[in-house]
C-alpha cells in the first residue's frame, strides 16, 4: 500500500512537459496526416478485405491482396501500415504480431524488420504519453501487483535502469502492454524507456518478421517462438542486465 501512496503522491498538476506534448502530437498529427493522404491518392477499388487480421488465415488474405498494391503504391501501403500499427500500440489493441508478421510478408527481412521497430517504437511512446495523462486509474485497477513488483525493482535499479529495461524487453518476465502503461506511473524517464524499446524489440522483430517471410508455411502462432528462440532471447536479456548484478555484487 505504500508503494501505490508513493505514486499517487508524485502525481504532478499537469504531467507532460511542453517537449512531450510536441512530440505526441506530432505523431497524432502525423497519423491523421497520413490516413488522408492514403485515402486520397488510392484508386478506386474494393477494399472490403482491409480489416485487421485476427488469425493467421485473415493475415494470409490480407497479404495476398496487398502485394499487387505494394509494388504500385508503396508509399501509401507505408504509410497505412505505420498509422494502424502505432494506433493498434497506443490503445492496446491486440494483434500486432499479425501485423509484424505482414511487414516480414510484404517487404522482406531488412525493410520489415525496421519497419516494425519504428512503428513499435512509436506506438510505444504514443502509450507512454497516453499512459502519464490518464493511465492511473486504468494500471491500478487492472495490475495491482505487478504495478508494485515493477515500482520495487525500478527503484532498486535506478543507476543502471536502462539494462533492467532492456531485459523486460527482451525476456517475456512482464508484458510488453503492461510496460508501456506503468513506465510513466513508476517514473521511468522517456529517454530511457525510449533507448530501452528501440534496442530492445529488435531480436523479438526479427524473429516475426523471418517467419512472415515464409506465412504460407506458418501453421500456428506457437511456431512462432520454439524453444531456441525463447532461450537466445533470455541469453540476450540475461547479459543486458549482467552490469547491474556485477554493481550490486561488488556493493
Amino acid at each position: 500500500m505504500e508503494g501505490r501512496e508513493e505514486i499517487k503522491g508524485s502525481k504532478p498538476s499537469f504531467p507532460l512537459t511542453f517537449w512531450e506534448v510536441a512530440v505526441a502530437s506530432t505523431m497524432v498529427f502525423g497519423i491523421v496526416l497520413g490516413l488522408v493522404g492514403v485515402y486520397l491518392t488510392m484508386p478506386a477499388s474494393d477494399y472490403s478485405f482491409l480489416k485487421l487480421p485476427r488469425n493467421l488465415e485473415d493475415l494470409q488474405i490480407l497479404r495476398d491482396n496487398l502485394e499487387s498494391y505494394t509494388s504500385d503504391y508503396t508509399v501509401q501501403v507505408l504509410v497505412g501500415y505505420c498509422a494502424v500499427y502505432i494506433f493498434m500500440q497506443t490503445f492496446m489493441i491486440p494483434g500486432t504480431v499479425f501485423m509484424s508478421l505482414l511487414a516480414g510478408a510484404l517487404f522482406g527481412a531488412f525493410k520489415g524488420v525496421a519497419l516494425v521497430v519504428f512503428t513499435a517504437t512509436a506506438g510505444a511512446s504514443s502509450c507512454y504519453f497516453l499512459s502519464k495523462l490518464i493511465g492511473r486509474p486504468l494500471i491500478f485497477s487492472l495490475w495491482p501487483d505487478k504495478l508494485s513488483f515493477f515500482q520495487a525493482q525500478v527503484a532498486q535499479r535506478r543507476e543502471r535502469l536502462l539494462n533492467y529495461m532492456l531485459f523486460l524487453r527482451l525476456t517475456p518476465t512482464l508484458p510488453n502492454t503492461f510496460i508501456n502503461v506503468a513506465s510513466p506511473i513508476v517514473d521511468v524517464p522517456y529517454h530511457i524507456f525510449f533507448m530501452a524499446t528501440l534496442i530492445g524489440l529488435i531480436p523479438a522483430a526479427y524473429i516475426t518478421v523471418r517467419a512472415g517471410i515464409a506465412l504460407s508455411e506458418l501453421q500456428s502462432l506457437g511456431d512462432l517462438y520454439d524453444f531456441n528462440s525463447i532461450a537466445t532471447l533470455f541469453l540476450i536479456g540475461v547479459v543486458s542486465v549482467t552490469p547491474t548484478l556485477m554493481s550490486k555484487t561488488k556493493q
